[in-house]
């Protein structure tokens, strides 16, 4: 699928690995729709982003949030591709410090906006998607984002961990369902990467997170996540497929 032309729309645009994937989406000639919350500045990167840029305030697990973003990108009957990098972590142990099981509540939180929202994200989009005509052998493509904690989660990770797992698990589920309709699905599972939320923490921890990683020893970027997003989009033969997108690295139980 050529970026030229076509509407892209990215979840969580408005900062990280969203807002670099709009921007390289952008530059490959997309017009993008930035959907995130309507307390994130995305009104204001849209603006940043330019003409070819629009906001859509929305949470990913809302049915009409995600339908009026949807539309929104389908206007023109022109949506191709979706990104979606939309998520949240969310420490929890089974049992804290007295023994106490975890809190219920707050694991279904962390599981249903990562892999509910990734399952009402990808519904949504491809209903959109199967009403195109196709360009060449497909009708569009959808790029979910896992984590390299759904094959490895630390200590502490266990909702977070499920969740991406659960993305994983339905890649090659999704990608053979959608394939009489002509739609690819993937999913990019990074591991540590220089993210607004890495960026609150002091600069020795970042450092160590970095050095943690086998090669290149740093943390990775938005912007190479964007570049493995957009080839995806372009390359047609990629389908029913998680990519590790870490240095090498295996986490450590902790």
């Amino acid at each position: 699928m050529k970026l030229e032309g076509i509407t892209a729309l990215v979840t969580g645009g408005a900062s990280g690995l969203g807002r670099a994937t709009a921007e390289k989406l952008i530059a490959g000639g997309a017009n993008v729709v930035i959907v995130d919350l309507p307390t994130s500045d995305g009104a204001n990167t849209a603006k940043e982003l330019g003409p070819r840029a629009q906001f859509a305030a929305g949470d990913v697990t809302s049915e009409a949030d995600m339908q009026a973003a949807m539309d929104l990108a389908n206007a023109s009957n022109n949506l191709r591709a979706v990104v979606h990098c939309a998520g949240r972590g969310g420490a929890l142990r089974i049992l804290d410090k007295a023994g106490n099981p975890g809190a219920l509540d707050h694991y279904e939180m962390v599981v249903r906006i990562n892999l509910i929202g990734t399952f009402n994200v990808l519904r949504l989009a491809a209903a959109a998607m199967a009403k195109n005509e196709p360009v060449g052998e497909e009708r569009g493509v959808v790029v979910n984002t896992a984590s390299v904690a759904g094959y490895e989660g630390q200590i502490g990770q266990i909702p977070y961990a499920s969740a991406k797992a659960g993305i994983i698990g339905m890649t090659i589920v999704a990608a053979r369902d959608l394939a009489n309709r002509g739609i690819r699905v993937n999913t990019i599972a990074p591991g540590i990467f220089d993210t607004p939320l890495l960026g609150r923490l002091p600069e020795p921890v970042r450092q160590s997170l970095g050095a943690s990683v086998p090669f290149p020893q740093r943390l990775g970027t938005p912007q190479e996540f964007a570049l493995l997003a957009s080839h995806i989009i372009e390359n047609p033969m990629l389908n029913g497929e998680t990519i590790r997108l870490d240095g090498a690295i295996r986490m450590a139980p902790r």
